[in-house]
């Protein structure tokens, strides 16, 4: 059973990654690489390694994402000599 779960997940993977090179929208490609990350902090729990699990959803799911939408916001609006 978990032979397929890894395969699904590999395959949601390589999916939302296609998904953020395709995209028009940055904000949908910055949403589908932080979809990436989180599926690979499930991928690690499941294959036995909770420490990089936590480390790969604390910082690649949740401080990566927050930064890239902080600095797309911050260039959107035009704040960029504060």
């Amino acid at each position: 059973m978990i032979p397929v779960i890894v395969i699904v997940l590999g395959i949601v993977m390589l999916g939302a990654a296609f998904a953020a090179i395709y995209f028009k929208s940055l904000l949908a490609s910055i949403i589908s690489a932080g979809v990436i990350s989180l599926f690979a902090s499930v991928l690690y729990l499941i294959l036995g390694s909770p420490d990089v699990a936590m480390t790969e959803a604390t910082i690649g799911s949740g401080l990566t994402t927050v930064v890239f939408l902080f600095a797309l916001y911050r260039v959107r609006k035009g704040n960029l000599d504060d």
